[in-house]
């Protein structure tokens, strides 16, 4: 969403911004907050100092009075330093759809932190999360040289403000942004706290503050000593009012690794029978090879499962529109294998259950019956694809789903789907094989943190024949000594993309997880490469 609001300076347009939103979700004050299109995956955790409701009656009033009583750091009024509107043009960004490796956290006592947070969100598509005060700040608090709370605070090295919530899955963030504003020089000891609340072992920090006219001085590296095992990037100071662009030549500059690398995975870590995983943007992890159990129902499909999970597989997919959830849930409850041990995906299909998609996602939870879903997909687009999206955000939140995706969608539409939901899709399942093979949309999904996976890895049903008797992948598996479906496999595996062959036969299941004793050079995949005709086998 870009909502234009004429000329001025950078936090008036903020605050109208503000506005718009707190319109939507007045009194959204102590939870998580993941519901609006416009706003991405923003964990909002307690309550600012000042009445929500003041805020969305009058947003740039509160700027105004903040700035008569509150630091000059805090200030949210006009700053003649200021490099113009929020973004180009007076157009501010609001938040997109949150994903990857990205944490932008930061203290706001007025919007003007929060504004710098949201250019950075906007740019990297990171997770938003606001660190707010357990007892929130009053005004009084906040004047300068007055003996107040923050006076205090500053004063007292060991003084610590406790936070109100905290950062769910950490360990899934490589980069964190943090951001605050200058209060006697340093960053307010909330910061502090923030940094002792977590490890940062790896993790690579990049503080940012706002001010008027001091500069970040050693405020962030009187920091590093809070997480002595973080890589430290130098921060920079952002007056009121600075402009998206400004802040996304800052981001350029730095040259770090803004989402995780799903196109490679470590296949050196997986043996026959044992799957490797690759990290999800959701912070889990999945096995990269799976059974695809499409077209398998009954007691056939329950055998199929048991007979994967007995010979390592980890991975099982299924789909509403299969009708074979059930079985599959009893052959998990019966393999004897730990429930946290596999990894699920299932998929809700349109028409009805997008139209009511938490009847839908329900339906799959009890069928299934193995406490939550690992992953929920949408089948494909179709109407009220994004309601639906939306409702599986919601049982995310409630901890029933993990992780969420999308199934048979390109570049046109992922483009124009994440920018009106909330939760970054961590997984895209595609029709992927030999003579099909998207070589623009698997890159495109792995720029965006999106891990791509094949359903028909072999072609589907009547073409799979074809594809394994074809003279290349033949005398690739021959020169191996494996099969033309492990040779298939493996070529899959060494360009990034996880695969899920379906099948009912011990033998087959066995022989299609058992890729890991040989891999393919550079020659043979280039000569598989060349086999693609852009030839689709079903309608998605």
């Amino acid at each position: 969403m870009r909502l234009q609001v004429g000329r001025g300076n950078g936090n008036a347009e903020f605050s109208a911004y503000k506005f718009a939103k707190g319109a939507k979700s007045a009194g959204n004050r102590a939870t998580v907050i993941a519901g609006d299109a416009d706003k991405g995956e923003i964990m909002k955790i307690g309550c600012k100092y000042m009445n929500d409701i003041i805020k969305m009656i009058s947003g740039v009033i509160l700027a105004v009075f903040t700035a008569l009583f509150g630091f000059a750091a805090c200030n949210g009024g006009a700053n003649t330093g200021g490099t113009g509107g929020g973004g180009s043009n007076g157009v501010i960004d609001a938040p997109v759809a949150a994903a990857g490796n990205v944490l932008i956290a930061y203290f706001s006592c007025t919007d003007t932190t929060e504004a710098i947070a949201y250019h950075i969100q906007a740019e990297t598509k990171g997770t938003l999360y606001e660190i707010v005060p357990e007892i929130p700040y009053s005004e009084d608090d906040l004047k300068y040289y007055t003996n107040g709370r923050a006076d205090r605070e500053q004063a007292d090295p060991t003084a610590r403000p406790a936070i109100s919530g905290r950062v769910e899955i950490m360990e899934k963030y490589e980069t964190v942004f943090l951001g605050y504003p200058i209060w006697h020089g340093q960053a307010p000891r909330i910061i502090s706290t923030f940094l002792e609340s977590y490890d940062f072992t790896g993790k690579t920090v990049v503080p940012f503050c706002t001010s008027h006219s001091s500069g970040i001085g050693s405020s962030d590296t009187n920091l590093h000593s809070l997480a002595p095992d973080a890589e430290w990037i130098s921060g920079r100071r952002f007056p009121s009012g600075t402009s998206r662009q400004t802040v996304a030549d800052w981001i350029e500059s730095l040259d770090i690794k803004l989402t995780s690398d799903v196109s490679n995975f470590d296949l050196t870590s997986g043996e026959n029978g044992r799957a490797p995983v690759v990290s999800l943007n959701s912070g889990y992890e999945m096995p990269i090879l799976g059974l695809g159990t499409y077209s398998l129902t009954g007691d056939t499909c329950k055998k199929a499962v048991m007979s994967a999970l007995s010979q390592g597989y980890r991975l099982i997919d299924t789909a509403h529109m299969y009708g074979n959830e059930r079985e599959i849930g009893e052959a998990i409850r019966e393999s004897g294998v730990p429930r946290e041990d596999i990894f699920v995906i299932t998929k809700i299909y349109p028409g009805t259950q997008y139209a009511n998609p938490e009847q839908a996602i329900q339906e799959s939870l009890d069928k299934l019956d193995i406490g939550y879903i690992d992953m929920m997909l949408l089948h494909h687009p179709g109407a009220n694809d994004v309601k639906a999206y939306k409702a599986m955000e919601k049982f995310v939140e409630q901890g029933k789903i993990r992780s969420v995706g999308l199934s048979n969608w390109y570049i046109e539409e992922i483009d124009d789907f994440i920018a009106r939901v909330n939760i970054m899709p961590a997984l895209v399942q595609n029709e992927i094989h030999p003579y099909y093979q998207e070589r623009s949309v698997v890159p495109h999904m792995h720029k965006l943190g999106i891990v791509m996976q094949a359903w028909y890895p072999f072609g589907g049903r009547g073409h799979t024949g074809a594809i394994f008797e074809n003279e290349t992948i033949s005398g690739i598996a021959r020169a191996h000594g494996v099969t033309s479906a492990q040779a298939v496999l493996r070529w899959h595996l060494q360009r990034g993309v996880v695969a899920i062959p379906g099948s009912s036969n011990p033998d087959h299941i066995r022989e299609n997880i058992s890729v890991f004793h040989f891999s393919l050079s550079d020659d043979e995949m280039s000569a598989i490469a060349a086999l693609d005709r852009n030839e689709k086998h079903d309608w998605y």
